[in-house]
């Protein structure tokens, strides 16, 4: 046995779908026709864009106006450290320029937040320029870029293109450079952070310097807007661009999904596996430079045996050092012997350097979300089989 990760097709997901249902009979129809069978804590994982979907948690620009406007007094709004994306932020940026007078917003360099960058890093060095030190305005940056700000990947100009997309809303719009979250108090102090994981810190260092009203995305669509959808944890973030006016929200119902087809299995099968909602993976392309966790978590979602860090012994340094002298049968005997013994907790031992010291529902969900890509693949469901089998099984 070893690990196989497997993308399931599963039908067109449409709002008020059973999402739970769907899952397991896809997986279960794949099974009988690709003739694998399931284990106990096997994972099967769905992604959380199409939980989402059959919930149909959605909202509308308007609604995101509206609790911005609620919230935030309708004025002059500050944002913090967004995320350059179209899909992730222009339908919130246009919910809160239609819900305010004026916007401006606070942009880090020489990158935001995932690694989408505005400026190369040598050419702030070739400049003599201290990214953490003044404020820079519009202007002064496209000086620095030479005059002209596109993202390499997508070629679009995020400084132009979130501009006009306020001034489209009938705010007027202001873009600022600056990587201490507390220079947008120099604008206005009703602010809007932005950011995603580092989004509790940016909020503390602008109340401390004097913010009045700080909110952060999770505060804006936490709970229903003229009968909209909502994430009481996460509000907007985790959400992605549906259509022009309306944007789909990370999923509310994540664990009862996972739970659900938990039982569903094992009332149809006899098989204990587990099961998860997964968004974005964790990981970072070395090359471009962008970390895909976009999302506030990988999993929103899970069972309780996909709770904890894995708890491995490195087998290179067993065969290295406490083995070196061995090779063949005697060698793996030996180290299946060392894995059958092993502590229930190798946290902090020599035995387990260099082993992945992250959460298991981190590490699957990345093996997910790689799995199924975010194109045009058909697979949002992804079977995970004999993750937790290891060398002395």
């Amino acid at each position: 046995m070893a690990t196989v990760s497997r993308g399931i097709r599963a039908p067109i997901i449409r709002q008020g779908d059973d999402i739970v249902k769907i899952t397991v009979d896809s997986v279960l129809e794949a099974a009988e026709k690709e003739g694998f069978t399931l284990h106990n804590r096997d994972v099967i994982a769905v992604t959380e864009a199409v939980v989402a979907r059959a919930d149909g948690n959605y909202a509308r620009v308007s609604d995101i106006a509206d609790d911005v406007r609620a919230k935030l007094g309708g004025g002059h709004i500050g944002l913090v450290f967004p995320i350059l994306s179209r899909n992730r932020f222009s339908i919130c940026l246009k919910g809160i320029a239609r819900g305010a007078k004026k916007v401006t917003v606070l942009l880090s360099y020489p990158s935001d937040e995932v690694g989408n960058h505005l400026v190369d890093p040598e050419v702030l060095e070739d400049k003599g320029v201290n990214p953490w030190g003044g404020t820079l305005t519009s202007d002064e940056f496209y000086a620095l870029c030479g005059g002209e700000c596109r993202h390499p990947f997508t070629g679009v100009d995020y400084i132009d293109f979130y501009k006009t997309l306020i001034e489209a809303e009938g705010a007027e719009a202001e873009i600022v450079f600056s990587n201490k979250p507390e220079a947008i108090l120099a604008y206005t102090d009703s602010v809007l952070c932005c950011d995603i994981h580092t989004r509790a810190r940016t909020k503390s260092r602008i109340l401390r310097h004097g913010g009045k009203n700080v909110l952060t995305l999770c505060d804006i669509l936490n709970a229903p807007v003229n009968g909209s959808g909502c994430n009481p944890q996460f509000g907007l973030l985790g959400s992605n661009k549906a259509t022009e006016e309306t944007v789909k929200l990370f999923p509310r119902n994540a664990r009862e999904v996972a739970y659900g087809i938990k039982e569903q299995i094992l009332k149809r099968t006899g098989v204990d596996v587990e099961a998860m909602v997964y968004g974005d993976g964790a990981f970072k392309d070395p090359v471009g430079k962008i970390w895909e966790l976009a999302d506030p978590v990988v999993s929103p979602g899970y069972t309780d045996g996909l709770i904890g860090l894995p708890n491995e012994l490195k087998l290179k340094f067993l065969a290295d050092n406490d083995y070196a002298e061995l090779s063949g049968e005697e060698l793996a005997e030996k180290i299946r012997e060392r894995i059958r013994g092993k502590n229930a907790d190798l946290k902090g031992s020599m035995l387990s350097q260099g082993t992945t010291p992250r959460m298991l529902t981190d590490l699957i969900g990345s093996l997910c979300d790689l799995t199924s890509g975010s194109g045009d693949k058909g697979t949002p469901i992804v079977l995970v089989q004999d993750y937790f089998v290891n060398y002395g099984d």
